[in-house]
């Protein structure tokens, strides 16, 4: 492949940017309608083949004709491609989220924008990704920059290898072949890297520059191997439809569910080197020849600003219309805005800023770079300031009554906790670490809890839906001398079935925790044990919602049966109602009055719970007990009750809501047990 003649000097590629506008319209509509585009996220693996392929390029280019690679030229060159634009966005999109954003997200949208400003987007949603408690944070208006972050990570060692290998040409004569090996070698550690990640947790794997730098690479071999040498004029225009055909498959079906990036990566990434392998071809019909059209090349010209400015748009408008999706009319307006102020930002911020040479020298990109992080700083701060304002309420037992209101409308009192701090009000086990990681398949020492000297052994087992009770259990273990043994892991709801994992596929290790449980509590031989599960934990194979409801039964009788004969009374605490989905910024929106924010009792219990099936089938062994009552009323389930946000999510009731019903659970209790 490396017989030719090197080709030197910028050849422009109308079919590459072409690609450029097949990249930016996949995560466009993927994002303004997935139901089309289930698989549109593969835009943004099309975008890192391209920049792969243009940026090893220049550097390809630059080591071969001056012997040198420039690592100082390079960022001037990022810092006047990109910042000027980013930070543009970042701070229209900071001072728009002051003002429109609910306050209950703006703590994550400052600290997002700090992330996005300093390209590290992608490392700050890769922890996110990892934090259970952070799983239904809605998502923020710049979360799009960790794509970018990737980037910008890869090239602060992409040029450094180039830079190793033209010193190693200069003084050991080394070739074509040893970048190749130097830069597949890359490739095959990313890959394997992505692939392995990927199977053991997809969710922080699809943001981690490790995981997606092989998709760069692969354009950057295809960058030196090209400039070598060309594919044989009859094969350009079949590859180049084959790739736009792989890359359109994966869009078309490739979904959320897809375990991605890993090997399903490799699709979407092969598709977009055929494209590029391709090149431009004279037959009418080539690919390239539809690639190269006009309107294509205009649109590839603003794909970068119109990549940067479509989401934000979409998040301000779900929130200005305070739904979930956006309907065919709003997307069609967002989607006429989006390049409406990428075609704007195009001729009045990045072509002012390139044509000019506002950004010669390492010192002016420099003062560009910190000038723009510190501005985005500073709007950040703005932001989180008025955050800090509103957690000014302090928790007064006189005021925050709680359950003892339960069925009175609300008095007007400062809500506790406050809404901005709602989502932090959790269990002591999780700042302890205690909770079981999604990955985690055993417990090995649990968390223990309550009184030194306490005498009775009390295990707490099953998913959060169990672990949210911990603040109340502790209080009543501290009273009766209880000493509670956690096992909890996260979505890992306790039954003898496999159950089906956040991924949607099998979660093996939930299955391999629990069992680990059961070992753990035949040596614990716990007097009582306590467990919970969320009713919206499903088996791993799928049946009709009777069936699975069955499934998830007969599986925890099968586990309650095998723990009963070690251990004590097995309650199961029926699961709490659900609230809707955006419970805290609605609360927060209606402090005065939260009525508002009260979903009806049954809608709030529309999913059965197995553990009723489960401890009727169980007779006397297992006790359910339903603590309804205490959240609901008058076919309602308010969302503040005595001054108190009973939810910290959706799902979850908050800490103090649950330790206020420490006496209530106590009482139930004991009649569970004939006192």
């Amino acid at each position: 492949m490396f017989t030719a003649p090197p080709r030197t000097g910028h050849r422009f590629r109308p079919e590459v940017q072409g690609l450029r506008a097949v990249a930016v319209l996949l995560v466009l509509v993927y994002h303004l309608s997935p139901a089309l585009l289930p698989g549109g996220y593969v835009g943004v693996d099309v975008f890192f083949v391209i920049s792969g392929f243009l940026i090893t390029s220049l550097l390809y280019r630059e080591a071969t004709e001056h012997g040198r690679v420039s690592i100082g030229g390079f960022y001037v060159r990022r810092v006047r491609r990109l910042l000027p634009a980013a930070t543009t966005v970042l701070l229209v999109t900071g001072a728009v989220s002051f003002f429109l954003l609910p306050v209950t997200r703006m703590a994550d949208t400052a600290w997002q924008l700090v992330a996005s400003a300093f390209y590290v987007e992608n490392l700050y949603l890769a922890r996110q990704a990892v934090d259970y408690l952070a799983s239904d944070v809605p998502p923020s208006p710049v979360q799009h920059f960790w794509s970018l972050s990737v980037e910008e990570q890869f090239y602060l060692v992409w040029p450094v290898l180039f830079l190793v290998w033209a010193l190693a040409r200069r003084r050991w004569n080394a070739t074509a072949r040893t970048l190749t090996v130097l830069l597949g070698s890359v490739l095959a550690l990313s890959l394997a890297c992505s692939v392995l990640l990927t199977a053991y947790d997809s969710a922080p794997a699809y943001f981690l520059p490790t995981t997606r730098a092989w998709e760069l690479a692969v354009g950057g071999l295809l960058a030196v191997g090209l400039t070598h040498a060309s594919l044989p004029e009859r094969w350009r225009a079949p590859l180049g439809w084959l790739g736009l055909a792989a890359i359109a498959g994966a869009a078309l079906f490739y979904d959320d569910a897809t375990p991605f990036p890993g090997w399903a990566a490799v699709l979407p990434v092969l598709g977009s080197a055929a494209v590029i392998a391709a090149e431009q071809s004279p037959r009418p019909l080539a690919a390239s020849r539809l690639l190269g059209t006009a309107p294509a090349r205009w649109l590839g010209d603003v794909s970068y600003s119109l990549y940067l400015w479509h989401w934000p748009l979409i998040v301000f408008a779900l929130v200005l219309t305070g739904g979930e999706r956006l309907t065919l009319v709003e997307a069609l307006a967002v989607a006429a805005l989006s390049v409406l102020l990428a075609w704007g930002t195009k001729v009045w911020v990045e072509d002012p800023v390139r044509d000019r040479g506002l950004v010669r020298r390492g010192r002016s990109a420099l003062a560009v770079a910190t000038a723009g992080m510190v501005t985005v700083a500073a709007v950040s701060g703005a932001v989180y300031v008025r955050v800090e304002q509103e957690r000014s309420v302090s928790f007064d037992p006189e005021v925050h009554v709680g359950p003892a209101a339960l069925g009175e409308a609300h008095d007007g009192g400062p809500v506790y906790p406050p809404p901005v701090e709602a989502e932090d009000d959790v269990p002591l086990l999780y700042q302890d670490d205690c909770q079981g990681s999604q990955s985690a398949t055993e417990p090995g020492d649990p968390c223990v809890f309550g009184p030194e000297d306490a005498d009775t052994d009390v295990a707490v087992l099953g998913d959060s839906h169990s672990a949210q009770w911990m603040p109340a259990l502790e209080r009543i273990a501290d009273e009766r001398g209880w000493r509670l043994s956690v096992y909890t892991k996260s979505s890992c709801a306790f039954t003898g079935t496999e159950v089906r994992g956040p991924d949607g596929g099998p979660y093996t290790t939930c299955d391999t925790w629990n069992r680990a449980v059961v070992e753990e509590l035949a040596e614990l031989r716990p007097e009582l044990v306590f467990t919970s599960s969320s009713t919206v934990a499903r088996p791993a194979e799928r049946l009709s919602p009777e069936e699975e409801k069955t499934a998830m039964a007969e599986g925890m009788v099968s586990l309650w049966e095998e723990v009963s004969r070690s251990s004590g009374e097995i309650i199961a605490l029926r699961d709490t109602p659900r609230a809707r989905k955006d419970v805290v910024e609605c609360v927060a929106a209606h402090l005065e009055d939260p009525s508002p924010c009260e979903r009806p009792e049954r809608e709030a219990f529309e999913e059965a719970d197995p553990q009723e099936e489960a401890a009727r089938a169980l007779g006397g062994e297992a006790h359910l007990i339903d603590m309804t009552d205490r959240f609901c009323v008058g076919g309602g389930c308010p969302a503040v009750i005595g001054n108190v946000m009973v939810y910290r999510d959706a799902g979850h009731i908050t800490g103090t809501y649950v330790e206020l019903l420490s006496d209530d659970l106590a009482a139930r209790v004991d009649e569970a047990l004939g006192g």
